[in-house]
């Protein structure tokens, strides 16, 4: 499983408005912060204004604040919002052209490992994973570059 870069970038953009409270933050400061592009940051802004998450003042002194307390923000329901779909495999997509389709029991394995994955941000909100505003700062020491995937070992049979 694996989340486009569209839902990352959503995700971390809320982690920075919670971080910066009541204060309006802008899509610049916000693309400076995270080295990422603006103009897809401004796609990320609009999905989260249109879906509730983010709140937008228009206008030379505007920018966007959270809409809702970190605590109201389910991680879920945001993955949900701006992941564009779940296809997996082609038999769920459209125009699938899968001769073994009737008879395939593989969906069921991968509905049943796409709902777990998605289950798992259900149980967190935004103030679980909220930073503070000095943890935006550039770090003091190296970044450590990859911090996962941590998978468990197999089991052999069920």
């Amino acid at each position: 499983m694996r989340l486009t870069t569209f839902s990352d970038y959503a995700v971390r953009v809320l982690m920075y408005a919670a971080a910066a409270g009541d204060r309006l933050i802008t899509i610049e400061e916000t693309a400076r912060i995270y080295k990422i592009s603006r103009a897809h940051l401004m796609k990320v802004v609009n999905i989260l204004t249109r879906t509730g998450y983010l709140k937008g003042v228009r206008g030379r002194s505007g920018g966007f604040t959270l809409a809702k307390p970190p605590e109201a923000i389910n991680l879920g329901a945001v993955v949900r919002a701006t992941e564009p779909d779940f296809a997996l495999v082609e038999c769920f997509a459209t125009g699938n052209r899968c001769m073994i389709t009737p008879r395939c029991q593989l969906p069921n394995v991968l509905n049943e490992a796409l709902n777990a994955f998605i289950g798992v941000f259900d149980r967190y909100t935004l103030a679980d994973i909220a930073l503070a505003r000095h943890d935006f700062l550039p770090p003091k020491r190296p970044i450590k570059r990859v911090r996962g995937p941590h998978l468990a070992a197999a089991r052999d049979g069920k």
